[in-house]
């Protein structure tokens, strides 16, 4: 019967000598501390606090979050126009889809030659406006240029001299074009001819970007450095912008071109 007594209060007998072992711990000192545990009870240390910290992509993501601006461009006109700005940035990616057009086309049909731009003594001209293109057979591309005859030779040198591996052949106002196989080569040079056209197109892009920061940094008397950074950020993120663009366009042309 004293056994049983004494086994009831064994848990608050221990409970009192684990107390006052605690008291004096700083919280640096409990960290790896482990009191006594009598048996029969369910008496565990508390754990060591850990600190969490914030891994690099978070960090890189949180700080991509907090530098985004978003500039009301009617507040800032007097320093440059920001719609100006997006005008040319834009123009650069429409120069770019049209170039991918005019020149990066693997289609067999009389459209693909629709953009071929023909150097004359008047001007520039796309082919369509100077000749009638019409499919002879699916080997062959025919160009009436009967309304201009005095183009058929610049018309016939546009054709050769584009990146579409062609090969006309002048007879009077007719010139034929065969339609060269596509093989995996000819798809190849394609893919890096777009490669090219894309990274002149950035070189466009950050002319313009850095002709703007120029335009911005000329206005800082009676602007305050807060808004002049701001504004230049804005400019940056309109490149970074366009510049995704660029890429997305690159990468759509290639999976076309390598199929």
């Amino acid at each position: 019967m004293v056994l049983n007594h004494l086994n009831l209060l064994r848990p608050f007998l221990c409970q009192s000598l684990v107390r006052p072992a605690r008291s004096p711990l700083t919280v640096t000192s409990w960290v790896g501390f482990r009191p006594p545990i009598c048996p029969g009870t369910s008496l565990h240390p508390a754990p060591a606090c850990i600190r969490l910290y914030a891994t690099k992509k978070a960090k890189a993501k949180a700080k991509g979050q907090s530098a985004k601006v978003n500039i009301n461009s009617s507040l800032v006109e007097d320093i440059i126009s920001l719609d100006e700005v997006k005008e040319d940035m834009t123009a650069v990616l429409s120069a770019l889809k049209d170039e991918f057009t005019r020149n990066l086309s693997i289609r067999t049909s009389s459209g693909a030659l629709d953009h071929i731009v023909v150097t004359t003594q008047d001007g520039k001209f796309p082919l369509n406006q100077l000749g009638q293109i019409s499919m002879k057979s699916p080997q062959v591309i025919m160009v009436n240029m009967s309304s201009f005859p005095e183009a058929t030779a610049a018309a016939t040198r546009a054709l050769r001299e584009s990146s579409m591996n062609l090969n006309p052949e002048a007879d009077g106002t007719i010139i034929k074009v065969p339609v060269p196989k596509v093989t995996r080569e000819h798809r190849e040079n394609l893919a890096k001819l777009a490669k090219q056209f894309s990274n002149k197109a950035k070189d466009s892009l950050r002319r313009v970007r850095s002709n703007s920061v120029n335009q911005v940094k000329k206005a800082k008397e009676g602007h305050s450095e807060d808004t002049i950074r701001l504004v230049e950020k804005q400019i940056q993120q309109m490149a970074d912008n366009i510049a995704v663009e660029i890429d997305k366009q690159l990468a759509a042309k290639t999976k076309e071109l390598l199929g």
